[in-house]
């Protein structure tokens, strides 16, 4: 009996396999959308189904690319047993955007080895009743429809309501080669439109078109949940919703290229601005640091627009620059970015300096001119540190003092006393000052010549070991330098003979530091006189790159200071090498060879 049952068991299983495997082919496909005609901001749910056993990775919605915006696609799988009778039923839905009026086909869609009928689709321009407003919509809008190429262009986006949603979310615009930011938080807010009462919710964006052409703005898309219209269809405290999906309008603008006689670093701007942070008076001193921050503000770009601050100075002051700082925030619905440059000035030598005027050429796109933002020259006064000039004490004693010394004697010998305690005071205090100062100089020599001689003695017990290591070693950081400087040159010589001018500053910054590489601040042309033939046309070059004068910036004028930078460049090259060879001869001199 046990036998029998566990055959008939076996065999019932048996038969229900057989039964779902001649299920699991798909038997048909259908495709369906949920209205027809559509408005051209609404959007369509097309619902796809597949009966029998169906790859839920079988979906491909990529042929309906061509004419609609296709949404997040969802599926789900059904599967029922009816005496022993195994149906599957897998559904596929997802949402379709169009985006412009007319008549398209919702091609066949193949799932496996069945395909779905084609649809045809209406798409018709957004009505405005008279007597029936829209429950839901959005609209778009932007500040102008003309730009140049990285002005910003603000773009407004307006979700109306009807009634209060139980969910909802409003994407982000699209546009090719452009960077897209939101601005600030939302703006909530009631208003009537045709007699209707809406909730408004506002959100705008900042727009940076990062190619010239012309360009589509895609309106984003508010998906959301709603009650349904329904109200008895009620589930305990569960109201049953519905789903709405909504698109902005498309908006074309056209980007207008970089002018043909623009040459310096691009910034559109509506306004920029450089400002410094100085210490309060004209009057420092040799040796003592002076902080600079200079700091440049452009309404309507971002920090990675903004270009270097130049900063030249004259060869009395030696340059410790920080790193610049940048930033981007928002207000007033505009971006704002600043950069901040920061810079320790510490003058070397005494006298009236001038420090030349900081300009920033910059495109005004309101008058679509170049204008400037300066920081006029400044003169300041250096003074000597104290102690550097001061004079005797006698000074302050007359050259007829002794005459004085002997009227005063024959009138009263009290006076006379005190006049001569005084003059006796004071040559004490220098006597006391020459023996002091002749004492420590003896004491600063005998230090010196004992290091010397401590050195000397070490140096010739350890000169046949270190002589070779020495030599070593420095072979081998002579040929890493040597190959840094190659590059650097290289790479200054090709900014040269491509007019890149933006790059030639830093350029001929990291050639010098190769130069020098113990100089750890930053390095000027004025530094060595091997480079010092440098700051001539480098200053020329300078001043014709942000002349206000079209004479003085003209493109012959500035290719002939480039072919005298790049011989100045060359001729300063010759010169240090030659300086370094003279000094490897003359330590090879110093340190011969010994034989054993």
């Amino acid at each position: 009996m046990n036998a029998l049952s566990k055959s008939t068991f076996l065999l019932l299983i048996f038969t229900f396999f057989i039964s779902y495997h001649v299920q699991a082919d798909i038997e048909s496909v259908e495709a369906t959308i949920d209205r027809n005609p559509v408005m051209l901001d609404e959007a369509i749910r097309l619902t796809v189904t597949a009966n029998g056993s169906a790859d839920r990775d079988a979906f491909d919605s990529s042929s309906l690319l061509k004419d609609f915006v296709v949404g997040r696609t969802s599926v789900s799988s059904q599967t029922s047993i009816v005496n022993f009778d195994a149906k599957r039923t897998t559904t596929w839905t997802t949402t379709l955007f169009p985006r412009k009026e007319g008549t398209f086909t919702i091609p066949s869609l193949r799932i496996e080895d069945k395909t779905t009928s084609p649809i045809e689709v209406s798409v018709i321009p957004v009505q405005e009743q008279t007597n029936v407003a829209r429950d839901y919509f959005v609209t778009t809008d932007v500040d102008k429809n003309e730009a140049y190429l990285n002005q910003q262009l603000l773009y407004t986006v307006k979700l109306h309501l009807s009634s209060n949603i139980e969910r909802g979310s409003l994407q982000a615009p699209e546009m090719e080669n452009a960077e897209i930011r939101q601005l600030g938080d939302d703006k909530q807010y009631a208003d009537i439109l045709n007699g209707r009462r809406y909730q408004i919710i506002e959100r705008q964006f900042a727009v940076m078109p990062q190619a010239s052409g012309e360009f589509t703005l895609r309106g984003p898309v508010f998906t959301g949940e709603v009650m349904a219209a329904n109200t008895n269809q009620r589930f305990g405290f569960f109201n049953r919703t519905q789903q709405i999906n909504r698109v902005g309008p498309d908006i074309v603008v056209n980007i207008n290229p970089i002018p043909q006689d623009i040459d310096y670093a691009w910034l559109p701007s509506e306004m920029v601005r450089i400002d410094e942070e100085w210490p309060q008076g004209d009057n420092f001193v040799v040796g003592e640091p002076v902080t600079r921050i200079v700091t440049l503000t452009a309404l309507g770009v971002v920090e990675e627009q903004l270009p270097e601050i130049p900063e030249f100075y004259p060869p009395t002051f030696k340059l410790y620059p920080d790193q610049s700082n940048t930033t981007t925030v928002e207000k007033n619905q505009s971006l704002i970015a600043q950069r901040q440059s920061s810079l320790a000035i510490i003058p070397t030598e005494p006298g009236t300096m001038v420090l030349p005027e900081v300009t920033i050429p910059w495109f005004n796109t309101l008058t679509e001119q170049t204008e400037y933002a300066t920081i006029p020259p400044r003169s300041i006064n250096v003074v000597a540190a104290s102690g550097q000039s001061n004079s005797a004490p006698q000074s302050a004693v007359p050259e007829d003092n002794s005459s004085s010394f002997e009227e005063t004697t024959s009138n009263s010998e009290p006076e006379t006393s005190s006049e001569s305690a005084k003059v006796s005071d004071t040559s004490d205090t220098a006597t006391l000052w020459l023996i002091i100062s002749v004492m420590a100089l003896g004491w600063l020599v005998t230090l010196v010549v004992l290091i010397l001689f401590i050195k000397r003695s070490r140096q010739g017990s350890v000169m046949t070991e270190s002589n070779s290591s020495l030599t070593t070693q420095g072979l081998f950081n002579s040929q890493s330098n040597l190959n840094n400087e190659k590059k650097a040159y290289q790479f200054l010589i090709s900014k040269l003979k491509n007019k890149d001018i933006a790059q030639i500053d830093s350029a001929i910054q990291l050639w010098l530091r190769t130069l020098n590489v113990d100089n750890r601040g930053r390095p000027m042309p004025e530094d060595s006189n091997n480079t010092v033939v440098i700051r001539g046309p480098l200053d020329k070059l300078q001043q014709a790159r942000f002349s206000k004068s079209k004479e003085n910036s003209s493109t012959e004028g500035i290719d002939t200071i480039l072919s005298e930078l790049m011989a100045a460049v060359d001729e300063a090259r010759k010169a240090h090498f030659k300086s370094v060879h003279n000094r490897e001869t003359a330590l090879a001199n110093l340190y011969p060879t010994s034989s054993v």
